[in-house]
């Protein structure tokens, strides 16, 4: 049990330092403003969490997904970064980039998870 702990707080510190470097990256492109850092994040992370799931199942490697799934991924996107730029978007009288924000996380998020799951269907199917 240790042992999956330490490849948790791995992963986890990993996924961490990639979404900081992501989200440098995206301020830099498109400068500060609308969150695209984190939408990135999500977007990416919720694809490669459904595309994971399907290989790890297909390929008997579930006892990665603690590292790659809780860890890797868990620290790479987050809800809690999500929330904090919605609401900060909110607090700024800008409603319509708020809700926006918000839609386009859930539905691309979910539609990257769906896409992940259909191409790791396809392939390790």
């Amino acid at each position: 049990m240790m042992m999956t702990f330490l490849q948790v707080a791995l992963g986890g510190a990993i996924g961490a330092m990639l979404r900081f470097g992501s989200g440098l990256a995206m301020l830099r492109l498109a400068g500060p403003g609308f969150p695209l850092g984190v939408l990135t994040v999500n977007i990416i992370g919720s694809f490669l969490m459904g595309l994971f799931s399907i290989f790890a199942f297909h390929r008997g490697m579930q006892h990665f997904s603690p590292f790659v799934m809780t860890g890797v991924l868990g620290g790479f996107t987050t809800f809690s970064a999500f929330s904090l730029e919605a609401f900060t978007l909110y607090e700024r009288g800008q409603i319509g980039a708020a809700g926006l924000y918000v839609a386009l996380s859930v539905i691309l998020s979910l539609a990257g998870l769906a896409l992940g799951v259909w191409l790791g269907r396809g392939v390790w199917a």
